[in-house]
């Protein structure tokens, strides 16, 4: 087991009076018990609440589905591991040593989960309301980049279908190209291709998902450009 040092609170911005909660929180399941997958369920929990009603009351007029798609943006694994590593999170991770030497502090996936269960040990420490006002700052800079209207940009995959649908094109096909790694650090290859105007292009991601919406969005900067 590698076990990282760590400082009380410091960049997190909550001085915890359970240790053992920040520590449990920043334990990896490759360590060993007990490690943060239930904080991590219970913050993936709080996380979506807190952010959901942060938009709730800064767009009085958006309907249910520009809310939907705006917290999705706003807590996806890479918003969320982003946040990780301002908060350097994977530099505090307890791994085991299998984990550690092949990247997993670095891992999107890892990194979301750590900070998720980060806030569950905030909330579970200190209440509801220290822990709103602990985390929320840390979606600040994502909510004022956010469109003030309420119409956040849709993902690139429907955009993409809706600009070849504008046109009466054909829909863009996806295929797996391949899918590498450990079932906990798999990496996904998509190929998307569009018949007319003729685009093929490909994206990777930690997720099918996540590759598809990065070819989607490269599709739409070559369909743009011609």
């Amino acid at each position: 087991m590698v076990t990282k040092t760590f400082q009380r609170g410091d960049l997190i911005g909550h001085p915890f009076r359970d240790q053992g909660l920040l520590a449990q929180a920043l334990t990896h399941r490759s360590a060993g018990a007990p490690h943060n997958e239930r904080l991590e369920f219970l913050g993936d929990s709080i996380v979506n609440m807190l952010v959901a009603q942060a938009l709730y009351q800064r767009w009085p007029k958006a309907d249910e589905g520009a809310l939907t798609r705006a917290r999705a943006s706003l807590v996806c694994e890479g918003a969320l591991a982003t946040i990780a590593r301002t908060l350097k999170l994977g530099e505090r991770l307890t791994m085991g040593p299998g984990e550690m030497k092949s990247g997993g502090h670095r891992r999107d996936s890892i990194l979301a989960d750590a900070l998720e269960a980060v806030v569950a040990a905030i909330y579970l420490d200190a209440g509801f309301e220290a822990c709103r006002a602990v985390v929320l700052p840390w979606f600040e800079a994502s909510l004022q980049a956010l469109p003030a209207t309420g119409k956040p940009e849709k993902d690139p995959k429907t955009r993409l279908q809706e600009w070849l649908q504008a046109r009466q094109k054909g829909l863009p096909v996806y295929e797996l190209v391949s899918e590498t790694g450990d079932d906990h650090a798999k990496l996904f290859r998509v190929r998307c291709s569009v018949a007319d105007p003729a685009v093929t292009t490909e994206g990777e991601g930690t997720s099918r998902r996540l590759a598809e919406q990065q070819a989607a969005a490269t599709a739409i900067e070559r369909l743009d450009s011609k």
